[in-house]
């Protein structure tokens, strides 16, 4: 692998536009969702129906969680196979549209609501949040969502070294949450953070594919066989009786308003 570890290293300039381009279909069948808790929250003082845009929102695993409450979401995601893969397995509620978090093509004041989910770390902080603020209604809010690992959970903390491992302690393992932008910038304010618990229920394919939509991962070669082998070991040492492991995560939510 090519990339840095410097763990300074901001993940913007780590190519976000299409270094998910080969791991789309993994993407689309073993990352995990979003428990029901940590929408709810999301949608709690806002009087429904609204329209939300759900910014990098990759293969559409929120687009989706959002639409089935009955909004209106406009998905923005510059990668074509990832976008394709979203309008492939859309709901009919969910509209696609080819642009990035620094510009969405969205008109002004457009949307109640933006969402990031597990892919704000990857935008360029200050135009993203001024392209936010344009694109929200006056008493719009943000919401910034991500899935970390809980390595309190033995299993996971095993599967997580073996990641941070293979991709030679890649940045995005220690930079995935990207608050600083959110609490320095002046277009938001008010941010909270609520915290839920989400299970991951996997075989050992699906383990292996989780590992797999891992953009920097390896995905061929001896350091490729290598992690197959070490998360079949992982997969043989825990699986219960019915064959599933069990990814553990805290779902971190922050919530801020229009400044």
């Amino acid at each position: 692998m090519t990339e840095t570890n410097n763990s300074l290293t901001p993940l913007h300039t780590l190519n976000p536009l299409n270094r998910f381009s080969d791991r789309v279909e993994d993407y689309a069948k073993y990352r995990p969702s979003y428990p029901k808790a940590a929408i709810d929250q999301i949608l709690e003082n806002f009087t429904l129906p609204i329209t939300a845009a759900d910014i990098g929102a990759g293969t559409g695993i929120a687009s989706r969680l959002l639409a089935a409450r009955d909004i209106k979401v406009i998905a923005i995601e510059p990668n074509p196979e990832m976008r394709n893969a979203g309008i492939r397995d859309a709901t009919s509620s969910v509209e696609w549209k080819d642009g990035t978090a620094e510009k969405t093509d969205l008109p002004d004041a457009s949307v109640d609501l933006v969402t990031c989910f597990q892919a704000f770390h990857w935008f360029t902080p200050q135009p993203t949040l001024s392209e936010f603020r344009r694109i929200l209604k006056p008493q719009g809010k943000l919401a910034v969502v991500w899935n970390f690992r809980n390595e309190n959970d033995e299993f996971t903390a095993e599967y997580s070294r073996i990641v941070r491992e293979a991709s030679k302690n890649h940045p995005a393992e220690s930079k995935m949450k990207s608050t600083e932008p959110l609490t320095e910038t002046n277009y938001f304010n008010n941010f909270q953070e609520y915290t839920f618990v989400y299970q991951q229920e996997l075989d050992l394919t699906g383990l292996i594919g989780r590992a797999m939509s891992v953009s920097y991962l390896p995905k061929t070669g001896e350091d490729y066989e290598k992690v197959v082998d070490e998360l079949e070991n992982l997969y043989q040492r825990f699986k219960n009786e019915k064959g599933f492991v069990y990814m553990t995560y805290f779902t971190s939510v922050h919530l801020g308003e229009v400044n």
